[in-house]
């Protein structure tokens, strides 16, 4: 009998959606233990990057003691803010302290993309300008060019919470053009787990999430090192 997945999911303190979601779309990798990072309560910008990665690690210092299979870096704004190379030595800093394989959303983002073949996106998130600029460089450094952006521009971690999946599925409508090769969703806050497959659906292009995104490429890691974690891609699947 295959033993269970030991996974660990980094994320902001406020953050009421990845855990449920990973859950549904890998179930291999449930129960996941959640490690909260403080964070300020509005939307996070660059100069908060020390102090993020400061909390990150005191976040991570109850469980570093636990034999971790996969540890999940599941905060996309603070991973793309400093570009790939910060983001690759936050990865680097989680394996160090847990001995996991570690997986970052922002990576995973670049990966699905990239997997589907495309070199250019339509992108919805909840930021703010400063952030969304952040965002557009790590996809260009990624070698990935941002189509259309548009955003809620959430203020406070509070607006962030109240977007619901009606409101992603709407401003992803809004966005979309008839050129556009792909949608990727970001913010592993938002709630995408039904929007995803509504709207790969209704636009016939490749949609992917921060979230759903992370899933993958988590059950892609514990699959690659023979632990058996299948991703469910469809809502006819979970």
């Amino acid at each position: 009998m295959t033993r269970r997945i030991r996974v660990m999911i980094v994320v902001p303190e406020n953050n009421t959606t990845i855990e449920p979601e990973i859950s549904a779309l890998c179930p291999a990798l449930a129960p996941l233990a959640v490690a909260r990072v403080k964070r300020p309560p509005r939307t996070l910008l660059s100069e908060d990057l020390p102090a993020y990665t400061e909390a990150t690690l005191e976040a991570i210092a109850p469980f570093v003691n636990e034999p971790w299979d996969l540890v999940i870096y599941g905060c996309t704004a603070a991973g793309f803010l400093g570009g790939p190379e910060s983001n690759e030595r936050m990865v680097t800093s989680l394996r160090e302290r847990t001995g996991a394989i570690v997986v970052s959303t922002a990576s995973a983002m670049i990966d699905v993309l990239r997997g589907e073949g495309v070199a250019e996106t339509a992108v919805v998130t909840p930021y703010l300008e400063p952030v969304n600029d952040g965002l557009r460089r790590y996809l260009e450094a990624s070698g990935i060019a941002v189509e259309r952006l548009n955003s809620f521009l959430c203020k406070t971690t509070a607006e962030l919470g109240a977007v619901t999946e009606h409101d992603v599925i709407a401003l992803a409508r809004r966005t979309v053009t008839p050129s556009s090769r792909s949608l990727f969703v970001a913010c592993s806050q938002l709630p995408t787990l039904r929007a995803i497959p509504q709207l790969r659906r209704s636009l016939r292009i490749p949609v992917w999430s921060s979230i759903r995104a992370t899933a993958w490429m988590g059950a892609k890691a514990m699959t690659a090192s023979g632990l058996p974690a299948p991703f469910q891609r469809a809502m006819s699947e979970i």
